[in-house]
């Protein structure tokens, strides 16, 4: 297995091992556009051209502002190229959140790609050339299509270990975003430990479609790519996400637990619980049922399947392994470059996350918060020393604001967030994160929300899932009430939920009450609902609707 020591070094090494290997697969109206490595080295080396052609220098920050798509990959490869550092931006900002990081962040370019809505955006973008790609129906200053055909000279920049090579402004539960700053020599570290660790084979097929801005897909696809001489596949859109999926098998795949819950109710809605039961209870039956569905998920190849982000529920993962697929938690932030903690296909233990990678050092505070050492820790956050120094212990370990505990066999399970506990008016502190992983196991239950602050019990905000609004109002209240009250005797008195809220408005990354990640924004929720758990509390129904009012 090789190693590299920086992400260009490896590109390049793949290369020149075999230029004319399909790098690249983007669809197009329900065909695939394949790039290979010449291709996407060409095309990049043109874009990094261009940039300099434009007053940039090595050293300036450039923006990629762009959903999942080959370009994202081409334009972070340019970036690399022309010694740039990327600042790469959530393709859901509004103009105005844009505008905030690219000013904070002192962006020199943009490179702009697929995107659903770059009109309402644009306005949020300052004074600085523009790359948009046709190809997707983005129209700029400078068209990628037209800087591509001509011919350049430009010599790439060669990356050092110490180079910055990025900053991540971070999706943020709580505050502002923050860019979170890192050298070459993180990605690097991160990138041979997982692909060692998780026995990733050289040129493996890969899907990306978790959104690149985040660490997890940048790292996890986008850098292992151009590490193993993988193939990556992006789907062309949501509604055609399953039948994408479905065609290319890739050989690993990553989720949040939202997206395994959305996959399981998928099944179901085609295989009632009951049935399936009986089907794999069969002998040969069984496994004929199981590859079936397995295959149909687009997971038949995957000998690794990771979820992240969130918690995500042990009954989910025995209803997976009924069907083969063994889903291993990890545990890591933008902070760390997610070199922390993951379960192994060979040492995995359901509701943890995991033990420590190697070249990972952790231990708990007095307080219970996990602190995390490593070589691929953030520089810090830009522009921003106070903020930095506060995220630090003296003695140099990564305060990481989660709250957990280990195990005697040394594996780790998050209880929660400092930040998210709250103190009822009895003056006691909750802690919500546990509680709502155990509600979650209602499928009926999309999102949940636990809170309590200013009243003397806590209670639950719900959205609904599709088939928890299907069953009516009678049988939904039915569901959530026994999920409750099956709960209720395993919590300390102070913890019990006295009431449950159904909202009227969906949590989306849209209207900012959930983060491109898919996890809550709970600081925000509270603060639109907190005026009203008084009155909500104060109601005789146990269920309370949100549209009543």
């Amino acid at each position: 297995m090789e190693t590299f020591k920086t992400p260009l070094e490896a590109f390049l090494h793949w290369l020149q091992k075999d230029p004319n290997h399909i790098f690249l697969r983007q669809p197009i109206n329900r065909k695939f556009i394949e790039y290979s490595r010449q291709d996407a080295f060409d095309e990049a080396l043109k874009i990094a051209g261009a940039l300099h052609d434009m007053g940039l220098k090595r050293g300036d920050h450039v923006a990629l502002l762009s959903k999942n798509c080959a370009h994202w990959f081409m334009a972070d490869l340019a970036i690399m190229l022309g010694g740039f550092i990327s600042v790469p931006l959530y393709p859901t900002l509004d103009g105005e959140s844009i505008r905030e990081i690219l000013v904070h962040s002192e962006s020199k370019a943009i490179i702009v790609g697929k995107l659903d809505d770059y009109g309402s955006q644009k306005p949020g973008i300052p004074h600085i050339p523009k790359i948009g790609v046709a190809l997707y129906g983005t129209q700029d200053d400078h068209i990628w299509e037209d800087i591509v055909k001509i011919p350049t000279d430009f010599q790439p920049f060669e990356q050092n270990p110490e180079d910055l090579i990025t900053i991540m402004y971070t999706s943020g539960t709580t505050g502002n975003p923050k860019g979170v700053m890192h050298k070459v020599k993180s990605f690097n570290q991160v990138t041979n430990t997982g692909v060692e660790v998780l026995n990733i084979k050289n040129q493996s097929k890969m899907f990306s479609y978790l959104p690149l801005s985040h660490i997890a897909e940048r790292i996890g696809i986008e850098m292992v790519c151009l590490y193993t001489g993988s193939t990556a596949s992006f789907p062309e859109s949501l509604e055609t996400f399953p039948e994408d999926l479905a065609s290319v098998q890739p050989d690993t795949f990553f989720a949040v637990p939202r997206i395994w819950q959305k996959f399981k109710e998928g099944v179901l809605q085609k295989i009632p619980q009951k049935k399936l039961d009986i089907l794999l209870s069969i002998p040969v039956i069984n496994s004929i049922i199981r590859k079936k569905i397995v295959h149909k998920l687009g997971l038949s190849k995957a000998s690794f399947c990771g979820s992240g982000a969130a918690p995500l529920a042990v009954s989910l993962q025995n209803w997976y392994k009924k069907l083969s697929i063994e889903i291993q938690q990890c545990y890591g932030m933008t902070e760390d470059c997610i070199l922390s903690h993951f379960n192994l296909p060979t040492t995995n233990k359901f509701g943890t996350v995991g033990k420590p990678l190697p070249g990972v050092t952790s231990k708990l505070s007095p307080e219970g918060e996990i602190l995390i050492k490593s070589e691929a820790l953030m520089v810090g956050y830009f522009k921003s020393p106070e903020q930095t120094a506060a995220m630090f212990t003296e003695d140099g370990f990564l305060k990481t604001g989660d709250l957990g505990e280990f195990d005697h066999d040394g594996f780790l399970s998050i209880v929660g967030r400092i930040k998210d506990q709250f103190k009822t008016d009895k003056g006691k502190y909750v802690t919500p994160s546990p509680i709502e992983l155990e509600l979650s196991k209602n499928t009926d239950l999309e999102h949940i929300c636990l809170v309590g602050t200013g009243i003397s019990q806590p209670i639950v905000l719900i959205i609904p899932s599709e088939a928890g609004w299907a069953k009516g109002k009678e049988l939904l209240n039915s569901s959530i009430l026994a999920s409750i009250n099956a709960l209720n005797p395993q919590l300390k008195k102070h913890e019990k939920i006295e009431k449950a809220v159904v909202m009227k408005e969906n949590w989306t990354v849209d209207n900012g009450l959930m983060t491109p990640s898919m996890k809550i924004r709970r600081n925000r929720i509270e603060a639109i609902h907190q005026p009203m758990y008084l009155d909500w509390f104060s109601r005789k129904e146990r269920v309370v609707y949100e549209s009543d009012q």
